[in-house]
């Protein structure tokens, strides 16, 4: 259906004939017409009406210049529905060069009225009879002008705002024009498109505002014109227009559509209607046309709608991240507020402000919308000033954090929007965590702990010569009061550094010391023994190890370290330990580290020391060469080397397995298949297709297995994969250029490719069991490696090299 295409749909009222694409523009200014309407004591422009109820009072008067020459007849009507002709004193006359009061004519809405239009024509013999007789005769169609007309000038309007705030970008800043693309269309429900992005950054910013127009989202307060058009009573009208070869698609406002057989029951002898699309700038409507009047016969009329008579419906608002925190001394204060994209493309919000609960002792703070920022602005551009004054005096001393509800006006109606928190600058009171992972050479990350952490405007990393870099944070997703810092220590010596800490509104900085480790020493795992009295530290660079406290137990290490990957400790006496505990660790350097240690036999824990498998080709195939070092293959005799933490016992056992526990084999010292080289380090040998046969694939992993039958820790060997038995490939070059692999257990390939980056890969089917799979032959025609990935590891490559084609081929 070709209204799938369409993001905005409007009803032209044009001529007869068909229109082009560049007449569907609404680029010709038409007349301006000034609005004001007053419900009880209150009176408003009509920019910020978005609804009109009965017994509202209209002030209706014409704009036209002083040397307009041309009688225009402006008449104001009102319908009540589809099928509902609407009496004659809903009809109002207004002769535009007979306006004698400035301040325009006064008409009430009457009670019934469901929708309000506005009619520009040129006066003629029985003109003002003409137009009420062609209106009351078609009410639904003109309901239908009604409804498309102004949900067309809403939907334009967040277009216009769009474009226009785009224009003033510089087309130099690739990112800037990034940025404020992306504030803007989030602000107001808008997909630009893409590609725009693509092109030189001096073509971007005429690319995403002239020839290409973004989409439009759902505005999320009502239905869209897309969801009005495909819906409801005017669902068939619509589908039918858009199956006609007449539709007329603009870039520019959307999707027009040019609905010919509604103009032809509007149009008369005496008139054409053409549509005029609003944008309301305080009491004036600035209407758009996409044809130009005429004053000769057949004379225009110009089409436009008033805001629908309804009850109200008040906007939905929600922060753009529920859990962030604002700093009120920030100049620059934007409140991201998303729900209403009408907020920021129109003026039905307006007299903003959050006003702070009663113990913060605050006054409101004014706000504005403002797309180019994305969101609310501060009005009072002295305000933090006024805010920051109040922080650390008075009922608020104590409180940092203050809440504070958005409150406003949508037209005539006081709304409530979201609860905000906010902050005040403060002392800080920050403390930084997660330092002792920090090594010289590698960027890292921190978390900056503390109150007011939303107020902070900057953080530099400054060395002891003085030099300074400045430091990334955003917050942390958790809550408030923490800050996520990278550290930039590439290229960065180890020593002892500064973060300083600049606060929105506070001249005064905080400086807090940072130490840059040596990347020498990694501590992986910590096992304490059962009696309590032992402990071995895995990992490397462990002579950097001065000490380990676990609960009130100290231990010490018994031995001067060696570079084995393991170090030993005692500690003063025996004691029970939970299975686990917290180990804190101190380092030579000053590091405390903190470990998860284990409680269990140090002889049944094992760390891999080396593992080779071993293939033996088999007669008439081709070798397949595996490239992930971690990938094992199933018809392997797998040879490995394991250390103990503790003395490896001879009536210890190990149990190699898949993860899933279902295929297992146990090796032992009485099968052969396990030999001690020294107290603590075993090499084993398991032929892995005779130990689990031919379905055997994924994760594989080993551990120690006592006497007793207590199981030690598994740790991972790597992935077993299955591979196909190849024998041969070989291509022919005539009409259709094949190569067909030959052998058996092809479906264990995933797909098969000419190239490394299988940009021309051919997919082995499920089910597939055949003995010879067919695949393209590569444009060039010679090759001599074929890839494939195989399906027990799809993310790493297989090779196997292709014989050379014999001289028949």
């Amino acid at each position: 259906m070709k209204l799938t295409r369409a993001v905005l749909c409007l009803v032209v009222l044009s001529s007869a004939l068909p229109i082009r694409a560049d007449d569907a523009r609404f680029d010709l200014p038409g007349p301006r017409i000034d609005v004001y309407v007053t419900r009880g004591n209150a009176t408003l422009p009509i920019a910020q009406v978005p609804e009109l109820q009965p017994n509202d009072k209209l002030r209706v008067k014409t704009d036209l210049p002083a040397t307009q020459s041309n009688h225009l007849l402006l008449i104001v009507a009102f319908l009540r529905g589809t099928t509902n002709e609407p009496p004659d004193n809903w009809f109002t006359k207004i002769e535009t060069w007979k306006q004698s009061s400035p301040e325009g004519t006064l008409i009430v809405v009457p009670d019934g009225a469901q929708r309000a239009m506005l009619f520009v024509a040129p006066e003629t013999g029985g003109d003002f009879n003409t137009l009420r007789s062609a209106v009351k005769g078609n009410p639904g169609l003109f309901t239908r002008a009604s409804i498309s007309l102004n949900k067309a000038s809403l939907e334009q309007q967040r277009i216009e705002r769009y474009i226009t705030n785009m224009q003033t970008v510089a087309l130099d800043d690739e990112k800037v024009i990034q940025m404020r693309s992306a504030k803007l269309a989030a602000a107001l429900a808008l997909k630009p498109n893409a590609d725009c992005f693509k092109q030189p950054v001096a073509d971007q910013v005429d690319c995403l505002t002239q020839t290409s127009a973004p989409l439009l989202l759902d505005d999320g307060h009502g239905q869209t014109v897309a969801d009005a058009i495909s819906t409801g009573a005017s669902s068939d009208f619509f589908n039918e227009a858009a199956q006609s070869d007449d539709a007329t698609y603009s870039a520019y406002v959307g999707t027009l559509i040019d609905l010919v057989h509604l103009v032809v029951m509007m149009r008369t002898a005496q008139y054409q209607y053409i549509p005029a699309i609003s944008f309301p700038r305080g009491p004036t409507l600035n209407l758009k046309l996409n044809a130009p009047p005429s004053f000769n016969k057949t004379k225009s009329v110009i089409v436009v709608a008033l805001p629908p008579i309804q009850s109200p419906r008040l906007p939905t608002l929600r922060p753009a991240t529920s859990t962030q925190v604002f700093c009120l001394a920030n100049p620059a204060l934007m409140l991201p507020l998303r729900g209403e994209p009408l907020l920021f493309s129109t003026s039905f919000a307006h007299d903003l402000s959050v006003e702070f609960d009663a113990s913060a002792s605050m006054a409101g703070m004014p706000l504005t919308p403002d797309a180019f920022d994305g969101g609310l602005v501060r009005s009072d551009t002295d305000l933090a000033r006024g805010l920051q004054a109040t922080a650390g005096s008075g009922p608020s001393q104590a409180a940092s954090t203050v809440r504070g509800t958005l409150r406003g006006y949508w037209g005539f109606r006081a709304f409530e929007g979201p609860i905000l928190t906010f902050q005040r600058s403060d002392d800080g009171n920050w403390q930084l965590t997660d330092t002792n992972a920090l090594v010289a050479g590698k960027d890292g990350q921190v978390t900056l702990q503390g109150s007011d952490t939303a107020c902070i405007s900057h953080i530099v990393l400054t060395s002891a010569d003085g030099c300074s870099i400045p430091v990334a944070f955003a917050p942390v997703p958790s809550g408030a009061d923490a800050m996520s810092l990278k550290i930039p220590l590439q290229g960065k010596q180890p020593g002892t550094y500064s973060l300083v800490v600049q606060q929105y509104g506070n001249a005064i900085q905080k400086t807090l010391p940072l130490t840059a480790y040596s990347a020498d020493t990694r501590l992986d795992k910590v096992l304490i023994s059962l009696t309590g009295d032992t402990a071995t530290i895995f990992g490397k660079g462990l002579e950097n190890v001065l000490s380990m406290k676990v609960g009130d137990q100290v231990f010490s290490p018994a031995t001067q370290a060696e570079d084995l990957g393991s170090l030993d400790l005692h500690a003063s006496h025996t004691g029970f330990f939970p299975k686990i505990a917290n180990a804190v660790v101190t380092l030579k350097d000053g590091r405390v580290i903190n470990m998860r240690a284990t409680s269990e036999n140090p002889s049944a824990t094992l760390q891999l020391v080396s593992l080779q498998p071993m293939v033996t080709p088999r007669d008439g195939e081709l070798e397949v060469t595996l490239g992930s070092r971690e990938d094992i293959p199933l018809r392997a005799v797998l040879n490995f080397v394991v250390q103990s933490a503790g003395v490896f016992p001879l009536s210890q056992s190990i149990e190699v397995a898949t993860a899933d526990g279902t295929l297992r084999t146990t090796l032992s010292f009485r099968s052969e298949s396990l030999i001690l080289q020294d107290a603590h380090t075993v090499v084993g040998s398991v032929d892995l297709y005779k130990a689990f046969g031919e379905s055997a694939f994924g994760e594989l992993h080993l551990r120690a297995v006592q006497g007793d039958g207590t199981a030690g820790s598994w740790i991972t060997l790597g992935k077993l994969v299955r591979l196909p038995h190849i024998k041969d490939v070989h291509c022919t070059e005539f009409d259709a250029p094949t190569c067909v692999i030959e052998g058996r257990d092809l479906f264990l390939s995933l797909a098969f490719s000419p190239t490394e980056t299988f940009e021309s890969e051919a997919l082995v089917p499920t089910g597939f069991d055949e003995p010879t799979f067919v695949m393209s032959m590569p444009a060039s025609g010679r090759w001599t490696t074929l890839y494939m990935r195989l399906r027990d590891d799809p993310q790493a490559t297989a090779t196997v090299r292709v014989p050379p084609r014999d001289a028949r081929q």
